[in-house]
C-alpha cells in the first residue's frame, strides 16, 4: 500500500536544517553505529554531485535504530560539485570511483565492504528510522531467502501534488504484484531499497549486467537463478522509503514520466537503459 502523507520522522529528516548542524548530527550517530567487533552491516551510497541531497540521506541513515554493527559507504563517482566535501566532515567512509556509472559505483562499494548484509541506498532518498533491521532480518531469518526488496513513495520537488503521486503509487503496486505473480519479480527491485550477502554477491559478480537491462533487477535474477535463494518483497512500514521525484521532473514531468513508466511495464523489450548519471 503506498501512503497519502509523508510521516513526520520523514518530514522533519527532509525540512530545512543547517549542513553544519547535519553534520554533527551524522558524525555521532554513525559512530553509534559502527560499534565494535565485526561489521554486520555495509550501506552503499553512490553519489555522482548529490551535494543537494546527501546530507539528508546520510541523516536519516545515521539516526537508525539497530543492535548491529554498521558502516556507510559513499563511492563518489567522479562528482564535481561539493559532494565528498560535505561527506568527509561526517566520519562516513568515502571512497572515489572514476569509471562513470551506476554500475561501477555499486560494485566499487561493494569491494570495499566489510558487512555481511549489504544494504543498496541512494543519495536522494530518505529512509526511516528502523529500515536497517527491516530489511536484513528476513536474511537472517531464513537462508532460502537471496535478497529483500521494499517499496517507495515520492517526495514532491516539482509541481506534482503528493495526490497525484500516491494514485500513481497505487498503481504501480498493483502491476508489481501482476509481476511477481505472472511475469518477472527481479523487475520489481530497485537498487536504492534492497539488501543481500555480500559473499553471494561477489560469486555472481556484483552488479554486472547486460545491456539493456538494470544492475539492480540483474542482480536479483542472478542471486536467484544461481540458486541462493528467493526474493522477498519486504512490506512493513520500515522497508518504505521516500525518494525524490527528480528523474520523473527531468523527464519532462509526470505526465511523460508516467507514460514511459506505463510502456516499460508492458513492453520491456523496447527498452534499454544504461545509466551513467546515477
Amino acid at each position: 500500500m503506498s501512503t497519502l502523507f509523508i510521516p513526520p520522522g520523514i518530514r522533519n529528516i527532509w525540512k530545512n536544517v543547517s549542513a553544519a548542524d547535519r553534520i554533527e548530527i551524522i558524525k555521532t550517530n554513525n559512530q553509534r553505529l559502527k560499534k565494535s567487533g565485526v561489521c554486520d552491516v555495509s550501506i552503499i551510497i553512490p553519489a555522482f554531485n548529490e551535494e543537494k541531497n546527501i546530507l539528508k540521506t546520510l541523516h536519516s541513515l545515521a539516526v537508525n535504530t539497530t543492535a548491529k554493527s554498521v558502516e556507510i559507504i559513499v563511492v563518489n563517482n567522479n562528482s564535481s560539485d561539493n559532494t565528498e566535501e560535505l561527506v568527509r566532515p561526517t566520519s562516513v567512509k568515502c571512497i572515489l570511483e572514476k569509471k562513470q556509472g551506476i554500475t561501477a559505483a555499486r560494485n566499487a562499494g561493494l569491494q570495499v565492504a566489510a558487512g555481511k548484509y549489504i544494504l543498496n541506498a541512494d543519495a536522494d532518498t530518505i529512509y526511516p528510522y528502523n529500515w536497517i533491521d527491516a530489511m536484513v532480518a528476513p536474511l537472517e531469518k531464513d537462508t532460502a531467502i537471496s535478497l529483500t526488496y521494499g517499496r517507495f513513495c515520492f517526495i514532491p520537488t516539482g509541481g506534482t501534488s503528493r495526490f497525484t503521486y500516491f494514485l500513481y503509487e497505487s498503481a504501480t503496486n498493483l502491476l508489481r504484484r501482476y509481476n511477481r505473480h505472472f511475469k518477472e519479480e527481479a523487475v520489481n527491485v530497485y537498487g536504492f531499497n534492497s539488501c543481500f550477502r555480500r559473499e553471494h554477491g561477489l560469486a555472481v559478480e556484483g552488479f554486472n549486467h547486460p545491456v539493456g537491462s538494470n544492475e539492480d533487477g540483474w542482480l536479483a535474477l542472478k542471486l536467484r537463478d544461481k540458486g541462493f535463494g528467493k526474493l522477498r518483497n519486504v512490506t512493513t512500514s520500515g522497508a518504505l522509503v521516500w525518494t525524490t521525484d527528480r528523474r520523473i521532473q527531468m523527464e519532462g514531468g509526470f505526465l511523460k514520466g508516467l507514460n514511459k513508466r506505463i510502456a516499460k511495464t508492458l513492453f520491456p523489450q523496447r527498452f534499454t537503459e544504461v545509466r551513467t548519471d546515477l
